[in-house]
């Protein structure tokens, strides 16, 4: 099982809680049984609080796994539903930045995909548009920084995700022979080591919305974090 790891709360009220999820670490409840962000959340409320009963609370976007950063729990149903709807209306900005095998084709850019879900090997594919249950999907890219290494070239992306498919930002650029560092599912120099831990190169790093009762805009920043993110930083430096 793996070792329990704390959770930083940058922002707390009645409506919301945002954290930076540890990389590695699930959302919610899975088949690993490991301890998971939402639970570990509500223990929290429900010792620090002292409350009767388990506190009602729900992730209103996905990390996967593999992938840190900074997360959005709704506190009530009402919270939730503002905040779903933002989603829906693009006004819930998400940001993230990666490290890349590979060089992007241009300094910034526009990936736009039709996406499919195989929910029996959990791996998303690129597939035609009109294909039976592939839904749209698209995000924006700037190049932050490039450096060469003895396996190839790493370039560190800023990503505006502007749709929140399964896997999408590592199939997008997997699929243009960008796949990001560390990841074991697609990424072909990591294949051997699919069964093992590794840190990937992707970090939700900005998130931006309107807080579900007052309306007043919130934004809130983090710095990445991960081997891929030290090791541009030492090479650059």
């Amino acid at each position: 099982m793996m070792k329990k790891k704390k959770i930083p709360i940058l922002y707390e009220d009645d409506q919301i809680i945002v954290c930076e999820k540890p990389a590695g670490m699930p959302v919610q409840p899975d088949h690993s049984r490991d301890l998971d962000v939402q639970t570990r959340l509500k223990h929290r409320l429900y010792e620090r609080d002292l409350m009767d009963e388990e506190p009602w609370l729900e992730a209103v976007h996905r990390l996967d796994r593999p992938v840190g950063g900074l997360m959005v729990f709704a506190r009530t149903k009402e919270a939730a539903a503002s905040l779903n709807r933002q989603i829906v209306d693009n006004r819930f900005e998400k940001y993230y930045q990666a490290v890349v095998c590979g060089s992007p084709p241009a300094e910034s850019g526009t990936l736009e995909d039709y996406l499919l879900k195989d929910g029996r090997t959990n791996r998303t594919l690129v597939v035609p548009e009109g294909t039976k249950g592939a839904r749209a999907s698209m995000l924006d890219y700037e190049l932050i920084d490039q450096i060469e290494t003895g396996e190839g070239m790493l370039s560190w992306l800023l990503i505006i995700l502007h749709t929140g498919r399964h896997h999408q930002i590592r199939v997008q650029f997997a699929s243009r022979g960008m796949p990001l560092y560390g990841d074991t599912k697609y990424n072909p120099l990591y294949q051997k080591t699919k069964n093992q831990y590794m840190q990937i190169g992707l970090y939700s790093t900005r998130l931006e919305f309107d807080h579900p009762a007052s309306g007043e805009r919130m934004v809130f920043k983090t710095e990445p974090r991960g081997e891929a993110f030290e090791l541009m930083d030492v090479e650059a430096y």
